[in-house]
């Protein structure tokens, strides 16, 4: 399906300014609009952001740097030039540059304010949408996601990524009663070996076990987006930051799709993967037991297949993803691709199942772009997963 934007309406006046008899008027228009520089490298800017004029990539810059808390380190003298070519160089002088220009901490919204308001200008948008059943080009849409899910997502991807030793499953007949002070029995099933011959996996085995996981994900996200025409239509730049923004909440999603909300465990025929796990090689139950709330309240919404590739589709297409140029463009793929999950919501899921289905996955969007802040920080915690895979460390770098 081709996705384009509408042509640019023409300033010009309908009468000929050469014609016998009409006189030129001044027009405000004649006057070359002054180009706007980013006070930090000099790039074009795009407005006002966080007191300063800047670029989209400072912008971004600036906003991740302080959300991660991030150290830089100058190798030199502290007096790197920041400039467009050259801005990428030093981390810790182009930091110091943005404060320096007058950047202002205290404006950066959380990765919560800047959920909740995507979701109430999506729902403003929604508002002024016409009820009714889906158009030819939201079903068009739905085929191509679809088509692009079927051809790159491997449901048995545990399988590619065994590790050294054989996982254990959730028992699904006993439940042990929760440790005093310890997870509920919800987020902690008992593990139960289904002989003498399954091991434990080691720290070692489960890290390597992740790592490759985390690998194939990614680059089975990487195939689903470039099956889909419009984002192949972007500029090369523009992909890698859509990618690199929305990989951790996508692969999230897909993983959901394998879900066992009784076992608590994500599960592909004979193996499994649980939090338990991830605590193994070094995640913390702050980021462990929001995630398993996450995935047991979105399998709860029973999403058909098309709802999962949709709301893939709003993931990938995020104009507030750093450094995209394309913003305007972006923008009206994501707002297809949510107004089309919301027709569908309406047309296949009769009430009172459809009551606010809608609107509950809104809300888990939000809760997921604080798993992801979170996830990015406990993978910097254990760098023995972010150099095991160098996709992975560009993904959070």
């Amino acid at each position: 399906m081709a996705l384009s934007l509408s042509p640019a309406m023409s300033l010009s006046s309908p009468s000929d300014p050469d014609s016998p008899g009409v006189q030129r008027c001044p027009n405000v228009t004649d006057v070359p609009e002054e180009p706007k520089v980013c006070a930090v490298c000099g790039d074009r800017a795009t407005g006002y952001h966080f007191h300063v004029m800047s670029c989209e990539g400072c912008k971004g810059f600036f906003r991740r740097s302080i959300l991660k808390a991030v150290h830089f380190t100058c190798p030199f003298a502290r007096s790197c030039p920041i400039t467009k070519a050259k801005r990428r160089q030093c981390q810790a002088c182009r930091l110091q540059k943005c404060l320096d220009v007058g950047m202002r901490k205290d404006m950066i919204m959380s990765e919560e304010a800047v959920g909740r308001r995507r979701a109430l200008r999506l729902q403003r948008r929604l508002a002024q949408a016409q009820p009714g059943g889906l158009t030819q080009e939201q079903q068009e849409l739905i085929g191509i996601l679809i088509a692009a899910h079927k051809r790159t997502f491997d449901s048995s991807f545990f399988q590619h990524c065994q590790p050294a030793v054989r996982l254990c499953i959730p028992d699904r007949c006993s439940q042990s009663p929760p440790r005093p002070g310890g997870p509920s029995a919800s987020l902690a099933p008992q593990l139960h070996c289904l002989d003498e011959d399954v091991l434990l996996p080691d720290v070692f085995s489960m890290l390597l076990h992740i790592a490759n996981l985390s690998t194939f994900m990614i680059q089975q996200v990487i195939k689903f987006a470039k099956e889909i025409p419009a984002f192949r239509g972007l500029p090369i730049d523009d992909q890698i930051s859509l990618l690199k923004g929305a990989m951790l909440g996508i692969c999230q999603v897909q993983s959901n799709m394998v879900f066992n909300e009784e076992t608590n465990a994500w599960e592909c025929g004979q193996h499994c993967f649980t939090i338990q796990d991830g605590a193994l090689v070094g995640f913390q139950q702050i980021y462990l037991e929001p995630l398993l709330k996450f995935h047991i309240s979105l399998k709860k919404l029973r999403l058909h297949e098309a709802e999962y590739v949709l709301l893939l589709a709003v993931l990938l297409f995020s104009p507030d993803h750093a450094s995209v140029t394309q913003r305007d463009f972006i923008d009206q793929l994501q707002e297809k691709a949510a107004l089309t999950l919301k027709s569908y919501i309406d047309h296949q899921h009769p009430m009172p199942e459809g009551r606010f289905l809608y609107a509950k996955l809104l809300l888990l969007l939000t809760e997921l772009q604080t798993l992801n802040v979170e996830n990015t920080r406990q993978i910097l915690h254990i760098q023995q997963l972010s150099s095991m895979t160098p996709l992975l460390s560009e993904i959070i770098s």
